[in-house]
């Protein structure tokens, strides 16, 4: 019994002390795309919302809200026609429905995709949770009150710290704008 307890107590050590290790390593993700960093020009497509209707009446609110952050943020210049553009930012807004047994609930979130201008391939993909009035998901019988501005304007800014990120990190590599 002892012997198990120094075993067990050893390899929780060792294994704290490996994490810590690790920690302090530099870790080298994934390159992010040259494209991301070396855009000037985006053109932003309004996706529109994937939800019942009964859910989210503002079809436009998403786009508008990203188009206005993205404009305040001031790092492209935004236009008018996708031909024009290095990046199409694809915003939408989606509740996909999510059964992890019982209940049924709706995940709501914002969606976006960078897409190249050149090479018509999605580069990236960010999505961001929006709470739902109640502070949390809200299940299927919920469906009258289920999010607030406050709520959507907090995923929106969720959005963007996320796609600055992304840029910062586009940015610091090899090839970025640096």
């Amino acid at each position: 019994m002892v012997h198990k307890l120094r075993l067990c107590l050893g390899s929780t050590v060792a294994a704290m002390l490996a994490t810590a290790v690790w920690a302090q390593i530099p870790q080298a993700g994934a390159p992010v795309p040259t494209q991301i960093a070396s855009a000037k020009k985006v053109f932003i497509s309004n996706m529109g919302t994937d939800t019942v209707p009964a859910v989210f009446r503002m079809e436009n609110k998403p786009y508008n809200e990203f188009y206005a952050a993205v404009k305040a943020w001031g790092r492209y210049q935004l236009v008018d026609s996708p031909a024009d553009a290095d990046l199409v930012y694809e915003i939408g807004f989606s509740a996909p429905i999510v059964q992890e047994g019982v209940p049924t609930y709706y995940s709501l979130q914002f969606n976006l995709s960078i897409v190249d201008v050149r090479t018509h391939f999605r580069l990236w993909t960010l999505l961001a949770p929006v709470r739902a009035a109640s502070g949390g998901v809200f299940g299927s019988r919920a469906i009258g009150s289920l999010t607030s501005d406050k709520n959507l304007a907090a995923g929106m800014t969720n959005l963007m710290e996320d796609l600055k990120k992304l840029s910062v990190r586009a940015d610091a590599q090899p090839g970025g704008n640096q």
